[in-house]
């Protein structure tokens, strides 16, 4: 960690989970925002929690609270740069929160939204990026640039190619964001012609979906023998990477790697990367990657049965309800032996334990001869 005499070479951030509901379970939010801070570069260096019951308009947090952190930022030996709240606020609130502690104030929006845009390459990524910054800045516009410059100082909240757009007026704002809806539609017209033929191909179609992090990457990897780009943080890979598997002979599939699924994804984000997402309507077969080493229990439900639920239900609404395929991945994790049903399979692309399994069982789920 750094201290106030120490050059600074990564922000440091607090992180504050918000409970509002009785299902919200306080260690897997906990987690997951720092799990997300993590992914953005930030170093946490203290995590704060509160169970709204009397909501505040002004902060969300309750007086007493706001007090806490912010005298915790005033003692603190190390220099805090930002403040994430696990909530989504108005420009207003953050603008308060902001005010009140001193210093540059984030939410699980915006924090979500930056790191989707430093994992952005393709072109198409980096506009419907820069299109998810701005539907989520303008109604903030105004009220983050009174905060006396701690949002134009770059660092998180701030990145990619939706960066220094703080001193645009809404008109501009709004001005850029037709023009990138224009350049949008138009990839979105010349990928559906791609997909066109695809769909129109002899080949059978996968997709990998599953919630951040499962490692559908590196199972892809392993299906396809490549080394396409892994890593273990949230959102490591936003484009669609689609390839050829080979499965026996004269047997081939077509399989795409997908955006990961999260709980309370921005709605900017759900737009922005709907055409990753229409992968998975459109596949005739779903592998559903699913980290079955996160195990730890809270409210009678798994972490891991979690992510499942929350991956079940968006793709429930996505129409994707057709022959899928449960992969329990990161069994080498497992610390003891767990039993599947028919419809799941155990594998683990670290050790390519169940690789083979899982490729018999994709062929005899897309070839029935």
């Amino acid at each position: 960690m750094k201290t106030k005499y120490e050059e600074k070479i990564k922000e440091n951030a607090i992180v504050v989970t918000v409970i509002t509901k009785k299902t919200d379970a306080l260690n897997r939010k906990l987690d997951e925002i720092k799990r997300l801070s993590y992914t953005a570069d930030l170093n946490v260096v203290e995590s704060f929690y509160q169970v709204i019951k009397d909501f505040n308009k002004a902060t969300v947090l309750g007086s007493g609270k706001v007090k806490e952190i912010k005298d915790y930022i005033n003692n603190c030996q190390e220099i805090i740069d930002v403040v994430i709240i696990d909530y989504a606020l108005t420009g207003s609130q953050m603008k308060n929160l902001s005010n009140e502690f001193g210093v540059k104030v984030i939410d699980r929006v915006g924090l979500i939204i930056d790191i989707f845009a430093k994992g952005a390459h393709s072109r198409e990524a980096k506009l419907q990026v820069k299109l998810a910054q701005d539907l989520y800045l303008l109604p903030r516009l105004s009220e983050i640039q009174g905060t006396s410059g701690r949002f134009g100082s770059g660092g998180v909240g701030m990145r990619g190619p939706g960066e220094t757009k703080l001193e645009l007026n809404r008109r501009v704002l709004e001005k850029e964001m037709e023009s990138l809806k224009t350049q949008i539609e138009k990839i979105k017209q010349q990928r559906q012609s791609t997909r066109k033929a695809r769909l129109n191909s002899a080949l059978p179609k996968i997709a990998l979906v599953g919630y951040t992090n499962a490692g559908k990457s590196s199972l892809l990897n392993c299906l396809v023998k490549e080394n396409i780009y892994a890593d273990d943080k949230y959102f490591a890979t936003l484009d669609t990477t689609t390839r050829k598997l080979y499965l026996s002979e004269n047997k081939y599939a077509i399989i795409t790697d997908t955006v990961g699924f999260i709980s309370d994804l921005p709605h900017q984000l759900v737009d922005a990367f709907s055409s990753t997402l229409e992968e998975a309507v459109d596949a005739d077969l779903l592998l559903h990657v699913v980290d079955v080493s996160l195990a730890n229990e809270e409210n009678g439900e798994k972490e891991y049965q979690a992510n499942m639920r929350i991956t079940n239900d968006l793709l429930d609404k996505l129409g994707a309800t057709k022959n899928r395929l449960v992969v329990y991945n990161k069994s080498d994790l497992l610390v003891k032996p767990m039993l599947v049903k028919d419809g799941e399979i155990l594998v683990s692309t670290k050790t390519k334990r169940g690789i083979e399994l899982l490729l018999n069982e994709i062929k005899s789920r897309l070839f029935q001869d």
